[in-house]
């Protein structure tokens, strides 16, 4: 057949003008990441709000002290003029809050003041026209308070549109202006994925691997230990020389830089390059730092991949693997994969526990931000605090250095979707008092300065993924010993509550936590606690596993979560040995696995 030419060329022209469309759209919209800054500067990135906004974002944690300039370098290739978007919020509304700071391009700045809004949501505020005479333009980002102002993206746009301000556009304009699907990497494929840094996790990793299995380590930080690094510095608790298998907590033992304490102005006290160095050292470990997983990928039932993106350059990462292990604490795999689970607190009636509530509810153990003060030569000063929590002689906390008792989200705001708004909180409350201290108790407090204030939270309670096996206060408290007893905890069932005094003073925004230690003798958690009852291929370690609310009280503290780490890294490698379930190696193997943890 004969094809005109008059045809081809008005074929070849309409694709050249599609071509050319497709290439000012793209040019005409550049979105910048505040957390793919080139350089940072004084501003921290804070993915704990990824669920919610997919995105991680820069904050600047200055403690009242405004930090140096994050900048960056974006390149337009079409040089003109701009209409300017930052997508930011104002963290403290009461009625505004003092995360403030500007955006300036080439030297001037852009849009007047942001973070001051006096509206809690994320929202792109407009920051009028921009020119850009070249194509390499220098963006910065001035804080004026080191009160916490953060910024997730700018956008630069040759359109007046308003971008998309929900939660769904603004993931799709993202994956569109950055590309993320057709940049995504494969990382390989692994016997074993441990989603999940802390120190149950980095024991699930490098047990598997030293039993021979490839093995991916997957943190969202970008450093080892969770709740026992430097970035929230909670010392570890629970005995591992009380085990009915004493050879078990080998490799916590190797974990463990020593108890400093919580909430040590020395971040280098909680070990975070001991945890990377018995990482490193591992050749079937490949350790994926900064990378949060958001994503799930299922077949047959089974979770075949998941997905992480850098929190940094907002690279994605695909992982496949034989079995997977949920050690983020959050249960994010499980939920995402759909597993069964269970979040807050379950009826007496329905669990015979005595320590249960008469109804079932949403409560749940908080999350704290620890601080600490140094002193100094001279006095210092530290500004007057509006937006945060009111102090005063009657009721305020005289302390140089905080302990667990700082803590937010008893059932009243979601540990997960609110964590954000929780670790807020935490901080008006650390700000409003210490700005008390400082200007009403001057003898004392005078020659002190705030040495550090954790940005991110020491999360206690969210999901509890559902195994074969559900732990409850009478396992516990009559220590049962099943036939697949496995790690042995010690530590009290700690169920954690608002202290009276600040629910006083604080009705329905309390931050400060009591709690009623109950002993228990050392007691066993049945390897059952550790898979997914109905995700074939799911195990999991640490303070998500399958307990009921007061059984988790617990089981919760790091060295015993890194003890089912080491308990999940040996199943994984039997599972692998007989091509069989985590289920299948309680039905078939257990008598291996008993003799393995035996050593």
């Amino acid at each position: 057949m004969k094809i005109p030419l008059n045809f081809i060329a008005r074929y070849c022209l309409l694709a050249l003008l599609g071509a050319l469309s497709v290439h000012v759209k793209a040019q005409t919209q550049v979105l910048v990441e505040a957390e793919s800054f080139d350089d940072p500067g004084g501003w921290v990135i804070d993915q704990q709000s990824f669920p919610v906004i997919q995105s991680s974002y820069l904050m600047a944690h200055g403690m009242g002290r405004p930090v140096a300039d994050a900048t960056t370098t974006v390149r337009f290739e079409q040089p003109g003029t701009y209409h300017l978007w930052v997508r930011t919020k104002d963290w403290a509304p009461f009625p505004k809050g003092p995360g403030k700071f500007q955006v300036w391009v080439n030297g001037k700045p852009a849009g007047g003041v942001f973070g001051e809004s006096g509206s809690v949501d994320w929202k792109w505020y407009y920051g009028g026209e921009v020119k850009v005479d070249e194509a390499d333009a220098e963006i910065r980002l001035k804080d004026l308070t080191g009160f916490n102002g953060r910024c997730d993206a700018l956008l630069f746009s040759t359109s007046g549109s308003e971008p998309p301000q929900d939660s769904a556009g603004m993931s799709g304009l993202r994956h569109e202006l950055l590309s993320l699907d057709q940049t995504r990497k494969e990382a390989g494929h692994f016997d074993l994925v441990v989603v999940g840094g802390g120190i149950a996790g980095t024991c699930a990793a490098v047990v598997a691997a030293r039993l021979g299995l490839k093995v991916a380590l997957i943190q969202d930080r970008p450093v080892l230990g969770g709740n026992n690094s430097s970035e929230v510095r909670v010392h570890l608790r629970g005995d591992i020389d009380k085990n009915h298998h004493p050879k078990l907590g080998r490799v916590v033992r190797e974990l463990d830089n020593g108890d400093p304490g919580n909430g040590n102005p020395s971040g280098s006290d909680y070990g975070d390059k001991r945890k990377l160095d018995v990482v490193s050292y591992e050749k079937n470990i490949d350790l994926y730092l900064n990378t949060h997983v958001y994503q799930v990928e299922m077949e047959g039932g089974r979770i075949s991949a998941v997905i992480g993106r850098n929190i940094k350059t907002n690279r994605e990462v695909r992982f496949t693997g034989t079995y997977f292990s949920d050690c983020t604490g959050d249960g994010t795999v499980g939920y995402l994969a759909g597993a069964d689970y269970r979040m807050g607190r379950e009826s007496r009636a329905e669990t015979g526990e005595s320590l249960a509530p008469e109804k079932a509810d949403d409560f749940t153990l908080g999350t704290s931000n620890l601080w600490a003060s140094l002193p100094v030569d001279s006095v210092t000063s530290f500004p007057e605090t509006p937006w945060a929590l009111p102090f005063s002689d009657e009721y305020h906390i005289d302390e140089e250095r905080s302990d667990w008792q700082w803590e937010t989200g008893f059932g009243n705001m979601n540990t997960i979707t609110e964590a954000e708004k929780i670790r807020d909180h935490n901080l008006r409350a650390v700000y409003g008092n210490w700005s008390y201290l400082k200007n009403n108790k001057t003898e004392k407090y005078g020659k002190r300065e705030l040495a550090w204030v954790a940005y991110i939270g020491g999360k206690r309670e969210s999901r509890r993924l559902l195994g074969d096996h559900v732990l409850t206060q009478m396992d516990i408290q009559e220590g049962k010993m099943y036939p697949d007893a496995t790690v042995t905890a010690t530590w009290t069932i700690d169920l954690h509550f608002p202290q009276k005094e600040n629910s006083l003073y604080f009705p329905g925004e309390e931050f400060f936590a009591g709690t009623e230690h109950i002993r228990v003798a050392p007691y066993t958690i049945p390897y059952r606690c550790l898979y997914s009852r109905n995700i074939p291929n799911l195990f999991m370690a640490g303070r998500n596993i399958s307990t009921t609310h007061v059984a988790f009280g617990s089981t919760r503290v790091m060295r015993t979560c890194g003890m089912m780490g080491e308990v999940v890294g040996m199943a994984a490698s039997i599972a692998k040995a007989h091509n069989t379930t985590p289920r299948g190696v309680y039905e078939d193997h257990l008598d291996e696995l008993v003799a393995m943890i035996k050593d």
